[in-house]
């Protein structure tokens, strides 16, 4: 996946519909929080079993859903500069000290 070229796709998709005057990293945030919890609502009320065991319909619903965030975060990462492969890099290599060798 070439996250560069994924932004530069939604900052066309941005430029093209007038957006960027909503795309404060606050709104962003917010937005990528509004589509978590749609996430989540797919989820609700399932066991955990069930939950691992999503119908057609409902993992296509939660791959959408999936989508919408990551394409969220790849907004506001570029409002706020920061580069995706090198945050996640970074918390992933903290995460391996500090629970990988317990």
């Amino acid at each position: 996946m070439n996250l560069e070229h994924l932004t530069e796709r939604l900052h066309r998709i941005r430029d093209t519909n007038d957006w960027k005057q909503f795309h404060s990293p606050k709104n962003l945030a917010m937005a990528a929080s509004v589509e978590m919890a749609e996430l989540v609502e797919i989820f609700q009320w399932l066991s955990e079993d069930q939950s691992r065991q999503l119908p057609a319909d409902k993992l296509a619903h939660a791959g959408q859903e999936v989508g919408d965030i990551v394409l969220y975060l790849l907004l506001l990462c570029s409002e706020l500069g920061l580069d995706m492969d090198q945050v996640v890099r970074a918390k992933l290599a903290d995460s391996e000290r500090r629970f990988a060798n317990e």
